[in-house]
């Protein structure tokens, strides 16, 4: 079979920041009418690749050709002028201004030297329909939808700029299971159609799912590209880490004597949102926390570190009851409560910040005395959790936006871990982050817990739950539906229980 030329290639590409060599020598080629996935860990040249092929920053050397002529991006602006679109991890969306607004902002259609809002509807109502989104109303403000929606808005503003190449970041990663399912339909449509996509994920089953041909990314160089399903997993991922892959989860302890809880909710409820929860947590265990997306697992969350208003029901710690009105007052001892949020850029960091202050500005008192900061106990502090997470920084005093999303994610846990909390809630903290990272995430849940903290861990990705949890609560319309321990956490008992179903009730449906 003959393949048809490329339509975009880059070649020789290089780009430093400093001393940091982001891209070297990187080669890709990406066909008409097909998805290229780009693989590779965080930190392996793929943001500042696809920075570089949307026009958001320029190489320092090397070539891109599209459809057979020299090419460059002098902004982002011509990229898409020349049918290159991009849909970014980090979104873009203005969240004080409609969805049609957001959708047609950088061409809005004009009658009369004023903005058309009837045309300007009827593109955004188009758009969202084609990316399989036409629940969502045009009129909605962005900041009233969930995160989970405004992925979807991004990726019809991305459409309604009729692109010929377009390029996503991790566009799933907030995604519920179902609008990944309209994301797949739509992206296969548009492969028919003879779009271009480059298609990033960390998620192994939806590069199986989607992907036509493959590039694997590593320290900044492109190592292998080749056509999708000529490789085993295990081979991809060693050709990503540049290492013998091993088993990706810890070993999980063996019985133990169960210790006095340090944390209880009892009968915790919050409007219609939580409703009667209650379980107990006890040192050394990691707690996992399931359910199809949406079924109050952020709110139980929240209530538990003092976010929410109005919570009822009683919160223990180390047997004692508390009411928290604040995360102040949850971070603070003898409480020592540590959230990692679900949005690392809105919620974790403060991204024009340096590493040095986003790690320690959770832990401020302990590294000071008569409101003076002692920098001395401060950077000997932050070195140990730099060891900790293997997070890889050139200088701490660099702004936290310049690091990959996995150090990133990991200057977040660093920044709660400094302040040595017992009880570490997580909001699916691997979201958009490759496989190493998450690895060495799972190892530190781990070694956390048999340090003696109780670990609480949402998690909308099933293998993580059976991999890393000792026991799992499964939500469903605000409540805990059912707990599974020990051989009944596989993912068949955790979809039948997501689903408010018996696992022979799947099974059976699956027979049929």
């Amino acid at each position: 079979m003959i393949l048809p030329d490329p339509l975009f290639r880059m070649d020789s590409i290089s780009k430093r920041y400093g001393g940091v060599i982001a891209l070297k020598d990187a080669t890709i080629a990406i066909r008409p009418a097909a998805i290229h996935a780009v693989l590779g860990e965080n930190g392996a040249g793929k943001s500042t690749l696809i920075k570089i092929m949307a026009g958001v920053t320029a190489p320092d050397e090397g070539r891109m050709v599209l459809e057979g002529k020299d090419v460059s991006f002098s902004s982002p602006a011509v990229a898409n002028n020349l049918g290159i679109v991009s849909v970014f991890q980090e979104l873009s969306l203005i969240p004080d201004l409609s969805v049609a607004d957001n959708i047609v902002i950088s061409k809005p259609p004009r009658r009369l030297g004023m903005i058309d809002r009837r045309a300007q509807r009827l593109i955004a109502e188009e758009a969202l329909a084609r990316a399989g989104a036409s629940d969502i109303h045009p009129l909605s403000l962005v900041r009233d939808l969930p995160l989970s929606r405004r992925q979807m808005v991004e990726i019809a503003k991305a459409l309604a700029r009729k692109p010929r190449l377009m390029i996503l970041d991790e566009a799933t990663s907030a995604l519920t299971k179902s609008d990944v399912e309209k994301v797949f339909s739509v992206l296969k449509r548009l492969r028919s159609e003879g779009l271009a996509l480059v298609y990033i994920s960390h998620r192994m089953h939806e590069i199986a799912e989607l992907a036509d041909d493959c590039t694997v990314f590593r320290n900044g160089r492109s190592i292998e590209s080749y056509r999708a399903g000529t490789k085993t997993d295990q081979q991809v991922v060693e050709l990503m880490i540049g290492r013998e892959y091993k088993s990706v989860f810890p070993a999980k302890p063996g019985p133990q004597t169960k210790q006095a809880p340090v944390l209880s909710c009892r009968g915790l409820s919050w409007g219609e949102r939580l409703v009667d929860i209650t379980f107990d947590a006890s040192p050394g265990e990691i707690i996992g926390v399931g359910g199809l997306d949406g079924q109050g697992q952020r709110e139980l969350l929240l209530a538990m570190f003092g976010v929410l208003r109005d919570v009822r029901g009683d919160l223990l710690i180390g047997g004692r009851s508390v009411h928290l009105s604040s995360p102040k007052e949850a971070k603070s001892a003898p409480t020592s409560i540590a959230l990692v949020p679900e949005d690392r850029k809105t919620e974790g960091l403060m991204l024009p910040m340096t590493v040095r202050e986003n790690i320690s500005i959770a832990a401020l008192g302990n590294v000071s005395r008569s409101g003076i900061i002692d920098r001395s106990a401060e950077a000997a502090s932050i070195d140990e959790l730099l060891k900790l997470l293997a997070i890889k920084a050139a200088t701490i005093d660099m702004p936290v936006s310049s690091l990959s999303g996995g150090n990133q994610q990991k200057v977040v846990i660093a920044k709660w871990l400094m302040n040595r909390p017992h009880i570490i809630l997580l909001n699916d903290p691997t979201r958009g982050i490759d496989v190493g990272t998450k690895q060495e995430i799972y190892q530190l849940l781990r070694k956390l817990a048999d340090g003696g903290a109780a670990i609480i861990f949402y998690s909308t990705d099933y293998d993580e739950l059976v991999g890393c949890c000792d026991r799992v609560l499964v939500m469903y319309d605000g409540t805990i539906i059912r707990t599974l321990e020990g051989d009944e956490i596989n993912e068949r008992e955790l979809v039948g229980s997501a689903l408010n179903i018996t696992a022979d009730a799947v099974a059976q449906r699956t027979i049929k």
